[in-house]
């Protein structure tokens, strides 16, 4: 795995580990002991500041046997394919990447057995990813030439992603950007929060698409891609997801999850340069809960 550093300037590099990945700190600590963490391709000790465009080599060697990636047999939906690329269609309830305590049955165990897929380390393929119980289109590199540009697109901000989303309250207004850091909380380390603690830019663009009673219906444009942004942002501005387990009191007793659909997705194709756009609805669980919770 390899981190080229953006930003966070002169951080120990213990610490900025901590914060771009999910590692605990004596994790970090002993992966540069043992001299698998390198930066520029030398090794160095926990004291070391990072540096803009320092790039970071991790070279975690887990000798647990689950994290090997197996194949699983799940029904993916793909909506598009091509030598370079795929648009997948990902289920609510589905993770996208074998990660500590889930190495099995993800999105990434469907596709190793199937498909060629980019060499990403415990993540082939993945070039951005979606919440466990966000539904949707989310592209996936089959080589790592796509990989690569499509990251860089990304990080410009040159991919379109949108997302329909049920959330709480009614709004006076029709548009709006929320721009508030996104880091982890210090209470909950499952939960993101607004802060300015060891956080990241996060920008949400959101329009009303439609108003009911006690809740509406918006679409959500990603400038940044954040882990849980929409989520923590609507539940920063007052308006949480509907049935967000995570930071949502309003929660039926349907484990679909959130009411958040990433529905859809505009790129220019890496290697033709042509214009790629797909969308599509959220599946019946969505409109489900939507009916109930505005009939009550």
């Amino acid at each position: 795995m390899e981190i080229k550093v953006e930003d966070k300037e002169n951080l120990r590099i213990d610490k900025y580990l901590t914060i771009e990945l999910e590692y605990s700190r004596s994790k970090i600590q002993k992966l540069i002991k043992d001299k698998k963490i390198l930066v520029n391709n030398k090794e160095i000790n926990n004291n070391y500041k990072v540096e803009l465009g320092d790039v970071i080599k991790i070279i975690d060697t887990n000798t647990d046997s689950n994290s090997e990636i197996k194949p699983s047999d799940i029904k993916v939906d793909i909506i598009y394919e091509d030598d370079d690329l795929m648009v997948i269609n990902k289920q609510s309830g589905l993770v996208v990447h074998p990660a500590p305590g889930n190495y099995q049955d993800t999105l990434v165990n469907a596709l190793v057995s199937k498909h060629d897929l980019s060499n990403n380390g415990d993540r082939p393929g993945i070039v951005h990813r979606l919440d466990k119980d966000t539904s949707g289109l989310m592209l996936v590199a089959k080589n790592d030439y796509t990989h690569e540009k499509l990251a860089k697109m990304i990080q410009d901000k040159e991919v379109e992603r949108y997302y329909l989303a049920l959330v709480e309250g009614t709004f006076n207004h029709e548009t709006g950007t929320i721009d508030a850091p996104i880091g982890r909380d210090s209470k909950n380390r499952e939960r993101m929060c607004v802060t300015s603690v060891n956080s990241k830019k996060a920008i949400t663009h959101f329009k009303v698409l439609k108003r009911y009673p006690k809740y509406t219906l918006i679409e959500c444009k990603l400038e940044t891609g954040r882990t849980h942004q929409i989520r923590v942002h609507m539940k920063y501005i007052n308006h949480p997801v509907v049935n967000d387990p995570v930071y949502s009191k309003l929660v039926s007793d349907n484990d679909f999850g959130q009411l958040l659909h990433s529905y859809k997705i505009k790129f220019s194709h890496p290697r033709t340069k042509k214009i790629l756009e797909f969308q599509v609805d959220p599946p019946k669980e969505f409109y489900e809960i939507l009916n109930k919770v505005v009939a009550d």
